[in-house]
């Protein structure tokens, strides 16, 4: 059950992460467009940045997890070669407890923005005035997948 638990993850995560690639291209194609038509045509844009901004959200979010499965995040090497062996193991799982805790308070906290933008029909207090649980969705599904994920991997370095 749990390989299969880890593999679903790992398949979504890398479908979620070349999907966030798209839409970083997107995001740069609206961003192009919106400085030509501005200076070749003058025309006026009031949409396009915090679409943009929303769009950058999104990528970042649902491409975390197959960042961490990849272990793209920072780490700080120096540690693992000054400290003892076992040391580093216990710091090693102090880490993985401590960012598991963290993502998983953040991921709840998001599924709750969710809900109550959801609820409440809020929206972006700008011109354009999108809808706010887009966004709110895929940070709190972003953040769930990433606890998922050092979860996984926290039982993983345990059963080794």
């Amino acid at each position: 059950m749990f390989s299969l638990i880890a593999g679903a993850l790992r398949r979504f995560n890398r479908l979620a992460a070349y999907l966030s690639g798209a839409v970083i291209i997107v995001a740069a194609g609206i961003l192009v467009w919106q400085v030509a038509v501005r200076y070749w045509l003058k025309w006026p844009t009031d949409w396009e940045i915090e679409l943009c901004v929303m769009l950058l959200i999104i990528s970042t979010f649902m491409s975390a997890a197959h960042t961490q499965a990849e272990r793209g995040h920072v780490a700080i090497d120096l540690l693992d070669t000054m400290l003892p062996a076992g040391i580093n193991r216990l710091r090693q799982r102090l880490a993985d407890v401590l960012t598991f805790a963290f993502c998983g308070f953040v991921a709840f906290n998001a599924w709750e923005f969710f809900h109550e933008a959801w609820a409440d029909g809020k929206t972006s207090p700008s011109l354009w005035g999108p809808k706010l649980w887009i966004p709110y969705l895929f940070v709190a599904l972003g953040m769930t997948t990433l606890t998922l994920e050092l979860a996984l991997q926290t039982l993983r370095r345990k059963e080794a």
